[in-house]
């Protein structure tokens, strides 16, 4: 796990490794579609690595990208959100209602909550 002391270190290798990869996109040694896989993983790395602690977004954004959702936490989150849909509907809330908890207590963006919302929902006949 990266410590608060180094991660200026981390930060610094990382644009290190950032530039030597653009250096070889650049010469023909990458391709495009390799230089973005790549990045990914070492987005997927540091996502591991840093396992959710503040420094996660800061590093994965030198490499350009987004932090990864893996898929236990995806699992998680679809559980949360059915749960959520399920229990909400019994207690009368409305659509609204629900989208706003999805986003306030499992961290879902609007899409994502509108996309469990019309998967688990009650379907009106």
């Amino acid at each position: 796990m990266i410590s608060e002391g180094s991660i200026e270190n981390a930060v610094r290798d990382l644009e290190y490794i950032r530039e030597e990869l653009v250096h070889l996109y650049e010469t023909g040694e990458l391709t495009e579609n390799e230089l973005i896989d790549l990045k990914g993983f070492i987005n997927t790395i540091i996502t591991h690595i840093t396992n959710g602690n503040q420094n996660e977004e800061r590093l994965v954004n030198i490499m350009g990208g987004t932090v990864i959702e893996t898929e236990s936490e995806r699992l998680i989150s679809q559980g949360k959100a059915y749960l959520l849909i399920v229990l909400g509907q019994e207690e009368g809330l409305d659509d609204a209602t629900l989208l706003k908890r999805m986003q306030e207590r499992i961290g879902l963006s609007l899409e994502q909550a509108s996309a469990y919302l019309k998967r688990y929902g009650k379907q009106t006949v």
